[in-house]
Formats: C-alpha cells, sequence, structure tokens
C-alpha cells in the first residue's frame, strides 16, 4: 500500500508541471498552429471561401506565385529593405552606443540619449504620417536641397521608382537604430574595463582595442540583433503601405503587401495563403538559426 502511494505521489509530481502549461499550449494551438494550418489548407485549394466544394491543387498555387513577375521583384525588394535595414542598423547603432557610452559631459549624454532615441517613440502610422510630410514635392526636404543647389527642381521622392525604395529604407533605418543602440550600449557597459586598460598598457591602439575586445564581447548581441530585425524587417507591411501602397508601379512591392493585395484587392485567397507559406517558411528558416545560435551561446 505504500509503495503504491509513493508511485501515485511520482506520477503526479511528473505530471503536475504539464498541467500547469496545458492553458498556455491550448492558447497556442488556436491562435497559431490552428490558422496556420488553415492558411496551408487554403494554398492547396482551388476557390476557396467562396466555393462551398473546393478542389484540391496541390502545388499549383506556389507555382504560379513563384513564376509571378511581381512575386519575384517582392522578394528582391523585401531581401534589399531587410538587408541594408540590419546594416546601417547595425552601424548607427554601434556608433551612437560608443559616443553614449564614452567619456563625455553627464548633461550632454543625456541630452544626447533623448535625441537619439528620439526616432523609437513613434508608432508606424506616425512615422509614415511625418516622412510623407518632410518628403512632399512642396515640402521641407525639396526647399532645403534647392536653396542650396543640390537640386534644380522638384524631386518626387515616395513616387519616383529610381527614389521610392531607397527612401523607405532610409525612413525604417531612421526609426529602428535605437533599438539596437539601447542594446548595444547595454553590451558596452558589461564589458570588464580591466581588458581595455591592459590592451592600453599593451600598445593597443583604438581600433585594435574596438576589434579585438569591444566586438568580441558584443558579437552574441550583435548576431541576435542581426536575425531578429532580419526577420522583422522581412514581414513590414504598415510603414510601406501608408507610404507608398507598394507603388509607383511596383517599385517598393515587397512580400507582404503583395499578400495583402492578392488577398484583399484582389481575392484570390489561395494565391495568397501560398504566398503567406512562403513567407512564414522564410522566417521560420531565420528563427532556427537564431536559435541555434542561441544555444551555442
Amino acid at each position: 500500500m505504500l509503495n503504491r502511494t509513493l508511485l501515485l505521489d511520482r506520477r503526479k509530481k511528473l505530471i503536475e508541471p504539464y498541467l500547469f502549461i496545458i492553458p498556455a499550449l491550448l492558447f497556442l494551438f488556436l491562435l497559431m498552429f490552428f490558422p496556420i494550418s488553415q492558411v496551408l489548407r487554403y494554398s492547396l485549394m482551388d476557390n476557396v471561401i467562396t466555393n462551398p466544394d473546393p478542389q484540391f491543387v496541390g502545388l499549383a498555387h506556389y507555382k504560379e506565385v513563384f513564376f509571378d513577375a511581381i512575386f519575384r521583384s517582392s522578394v528582391l525588394h523585401t531581401l534589399f529593405f531587410a538587408f541594408f535595414s540590419v546594416l546601417f542598423h547595425l552601424l548607427l547603432g554601434m556608433l551612437f552606443a560608443n559616443l553614449l557610452n564614452a567619456d563625455i559631459n553627464p548633461s550632454l549624454r543625456a541630452v544626447l540619449r533623448v535625441i537619439f532615441i528620439f526616432p523609437w517613440l513613434f508608432t508606424p502610422a506616425i512615422i509614415a504620417i511625418i516622412w510623407r510630410l518632410i518628403l512632399d514635392p512642396l515640402g521641407i526636404v525639396n526647399y532645403i536641397l534647392a536653396s542650396i543647389g543640390a537640386i534644380s527642381g522638384v524631386v518626387e521622392w515616395l513616387s519616383n521608382e529610381k527614389t521610392a525604395l531607397f527612401v523607405l529604407t532610409f525612413i525604417n533605418i531612421w526609426n529602428g537604430y535605437p533599438f539596437y543602440m539601447v542594446s548595444l550600449l547595454a553590451g558596452l557597459q558589461g564589458v570588464p574595463q580591466q581588458q581595455y586598460e591592459a590592451a592600453l598598457i599593451d600598445g593597443a591602439n583604438g581600433r585594435q582595442r574596438f576589434l579585438f575586445i569591444t566586438i568580441p564581447h558584443l558579437m552574441p548581441i550583435i548576431l541576435s540583433l542581426g536575425i531578429l530585425d532580419f526577420i522583422w524587417s522581412m514581414q513590414v507591411f504598415p510603414l510601406i503601405w501608408m507610404t507608398t501602397g507598394g507603388g509607383p508601379g511596383h517599385a517598393t512591392e515587397v512580400m507582404a503587401t503583395y499578400t495583402y493585395k492578392l488577398t484583399f484587392l484582389q481575392f484570390e485567397f489561395s494565391k495568397a495563403s501560398a504566398s503567406a507559406m512562403v513567407i512564414l517558411l522564410l522566417s521560420m528558416l531565420m528563427s532556427i538559426f537564431y536559435v541555434r545560435q542561441q544555444r551555442i551561446r
């Protein structure tokens, strides 16, 4: 009888932790796995939503998406947008983090901290409105450039196929670098000062101390930030939709706006589901890389 009681207690202790996570697993299933499974099912069927008896077509919609020239250009635009956003987020974040970590006047540091973090305070909708006003043909950017002779006429920054994607990437860089700055500043403040002092005694210059002390200590943070930022930049939607809508033409079309238009403007739900699954797959690949990097760390 005693052995049976001990066995039951042991089983209870083994089962008890799982009982606490069951509600969370249910929410995860309802909010994530079920919608994903539905989108996957839609991508393999034809005439979903509108047809009560949709037909199974396999990978036909994926083939249609991959052979769509607009989708291929949206992939290139997304990769361009994500790559240069991550690159300049890192460069600016590192620059400003080192400046705030330097031995400068505390009052000046406080002022700079507010100025540098300022772009991070706004929502995507507000950012889109602000920059549409700034970049308006009669806005302040054209006025300043014209006054110094940099341009001879009005420039349609967001309506020009040659400049629109570069401008949107710049806006995203402006908005996102403070996240890097704050994270890297926290990392810099955790680097042991004794290592800098020892390197200084050994004759290392500033560049050598940065490359062989600062960067190795910050590398785990840099990798984590870069992977997460790349995933977020691949999924960007509000900024682009509220500034150019993917235009002019398809000059700023990214995968998110392409999928949105298929769904809510063209009502091609099956094709849109296939496009959404491609975005999900790319994000999952980056997420797997991120998790592996965290385990190594």
